[in-house]
């Protein structure tokens, strides 16, 4: 009626020979009958990284992930940004994701935006998204826009109840 299964027990299982051997992909082979590795997408390359003793002044722009431990008196912008506890960012920052531990003087502008409870932000946001948890200071504006990345400058205005607008 009960059998002893092996399905937890490491190695081949009796009689398995040929479905391993179906089941494990065949390299593309050559002309030449040399097997060539199947291609991998290529990894995501790491964060770069500035640590907690760097002081960097001036622009910083990069396609991929930015970490901030350190200073940085200029703007940046990123495709991910994460701005560290002991981190100081002053200049706008514009990211497609921000994660602000840490303190920012000045515009941020992201798609998704997130601030922790150790965050110390004193600027606009201009957003997609926004968390902020309990705990974080923020002193600014908060708006939100479709495409907050986009270069306009122009703040469109705020419609209040009634038909009337604020300028914000």
């Amino acid at each position: 009626m009960f059998s002893k299964s092996r399905i937890n027990e490491p190695g081949p299982k009796q009689g398995s020979s040929s479905e391993t051997a179906a089941a494990a992909p065949e390299a593309p082979k050559q002309s030449s009958g040399v097997s060539v590795p199947a291609t991998t997408p290529k990894a995501k390359p790491p964060a770069s990284s500035l640590s907690a003793d760097l002081v960097v002044k001036g622009n910083m722009k990069s396609t991929g992930d930015i970490v901030i431990e350190g200073t940085v008196e200029g703007d940046i912008r990123a495709h991910m940004l994460t701005v560290g506890e002991s981190a100081t960012v002053k200049g706008e920052v514009v990211a497609d994701d921000v994660v602000v531990n840490g303190r920012i003087i000045g515009r941020l502008r992201g798609l998704k935006v997130r601030l922790t409870a150790t965050a110390r932000v004193e600027g606009d946001i201009v957003h997609k998204t926004i968390a902020i948890e309990s705990g974080a200071h923020f002193e600014g504006s908060v708006q939100r826009q479709e495409d907050p990345l986009s270069n306009s400058g122009n703040k469109k205005p705020m419609q209040l109840p009634g038909g009337s607008s604020s300028e914000s």
